[in-house]
């Protein structure tokens, strides 16, 4: 009998050294790869100082940023947990601020190319969805981002211990949680749409929108890398947005409210962001969902 004890002893030991092991490798691999460096081609993109621009620029922060980086875009928590946590960062030019370091170059590499100015990858913003921003509203973006009036807000810097790195390097986070990754970089689109309301516009404002994030690459159903997030719809005709009019999409945004009355988790579903979107600019991202082929909801 006690034999057998130590053999199960030694068994038993040997498991926990693979997997002690196991664990390391990962916690080396996922710190590699916070720490990998980025040697990237960032484009010129003019940066307007009119009036006009700037205000364009403050309808598109409104609409895609303040949802992580606060009303006041001072910066704050988006992920806490044991192992790990990660705030937005501040983007004025206050205490702690990006903007009072940051050059137009630098601005242009972290969002559209999800690159700190020191060559690792940004961690969580989604840098490739904002990929598909032109030059223009980049520009524009750019420039109602350096006319924030300066917010004294010192966030903190990313944090991962060994057992978050071996969960990151595990795939437990996603694909994107590290964008520069799986940013095209090296590329960008050969063509972008006219403003107006048609179905090739709103395909631009859901790819600059980030809803292939939750509603999965071809829009029929998903969840982020949350593992708290709800399952996301069916955006194509084959959910139930089939049984909508172009009207009922606009409220939904402006209400959150559906039209069978189910209230939209603004936690999960940012439609308080989305609000700052023109009916227009609702209207065309309701002609390309309207657009898409009926597909079968996916359940993640």
């Amino acid at each position: 009998m006690r034999k057998v004890f130590r053999w199960l002893g030694i068994l038993v030991g040997g498991l926990v050294g693979l997997v002690v092991l196991a664990l390391v490798g990962l916690s080396l691999a996922g710190g590699a790869r916070i720490n990998r460096k980025y040697d990237v081609k960032v484009e010129s993109v003019p940066i307007p100082t009119d009036a006009e621009s700037i205000a364009a620029g403050k309808h598109w922060v409104q609409a895609v940023c303040v949802g992580c980086h606060r009303a006041d875009l001072s910066g704050g928590p988006i992920f806490e947990a044991p192992f790990a946590y990660v705030d937005t960062a501040n983007l004025t030019s206050g205490k702690g601020g990006v903007g009072a370091t940051f050059s137009d170059e630098d601005w242009v590499r972290a969002i559209r190319h999800g690159v700190t100015p020191d060559g690792r990858s940004v961690i969580i913003m989604p840098a490739q969805f904002f990929w598909n921003f032109n030059d223009q509203d980049l520009g524009e973006i750019i420039a109602y981002l350096k006319s924030l009036p300066p917010v004294d807000h010192e966030t903190r810097q990313p944090w991962m211990n060994f057992f978050g790195k071996a969960l990151l390097a595990a795939g437990q986070f996603g694909k994107a949680v590290l964008p520069a990754e799986v940013v095209p970089q090296g590329s960008r689109p050969s063509e972008f749409p006219s403003p107006g309301v048609t179905p090739e516009y709103g395909q631009y404002l859901v790819n600059v929108s980030g809803c292939h994030d939750c509603h999965g690459p071809d829009l029929s159903g998903g969840k982020n890398a949350d593992p708290n997030a709800m399952t996301a719809p069916n955006l194509t005709p084959g959910g139930e947005l089939a049984a909508w009019e172009q009207a009922d999409f606009v409220q939904v945004i402006r209400t959150g409210v559906t039209p069978s009355g189910h209230p939209l988790d603004p936690a999960e579903m940012p439609w308080k962001d989305f609000q700052n979107y023109s009916d227009d600019e609702l209207s065309a991202i309701w002609m390309y969902l309207h657009s898409l082929p009926k597909l079968p909801t996916t359940v993640p």
